[in-house]
C-alpha cells in the first residue's frame, strides 16, 4: 500500500513518467524535465528510491536515477494506459 500511495503524488507519478521516457536521467535534467525545483525532485526521489521503485547511480558528484526493475515499469505502463482510457 505505501508504494501506491507514493505512486498517487502527481509530482512523483511526474518523475516516474519521465523516467520511463527517458531511461536514466539525473537531478537536474529530471527536475527540467517536470517543472520542479532540484529540491524537491532529490525529496521526492529519496522516497521512491527508499521504496525500492528508483535506484541511483553516482558518477562523481552526480546522481542518475532510473526505474528499478521491469516490474516497476509494468506497473507504470498499466497506471498510464489505464488513465489514457478514460471512462469510454
Amino acid at each position: 500500500s505505501e508504494v501506491f500511495g507514493l505512486l498517487g503524488d502527481p509530482n512523483r507519478l511526474r518523475l516516474l513518467s519521465a523516467l520511463l521516457e527517458g531511461g536514466e536521467l539525473c537531478v537536474c535534467d529530471l527536475a527540467a524535465s517536470v517543472g520542479m525545483g532540484e529540491s524537491a525532485t532529490s525529496h521526492a526521489l529519496r522516497l521512491l528510491r527508499a521504496h525500492r521503485v528508483v535506484k541511483v547511480r553516482r558518477a562523481g558528484r552526480v546522481a542518475y536515477y532510473s526505474l528499478t526493475d521491469g516490474h516497476v515499469r509494468m506497473l507504470l505502463d498499466v497506471a498510464l494506459e489505464h488513465v489514457a482510457h478514460g471512462d469510454g
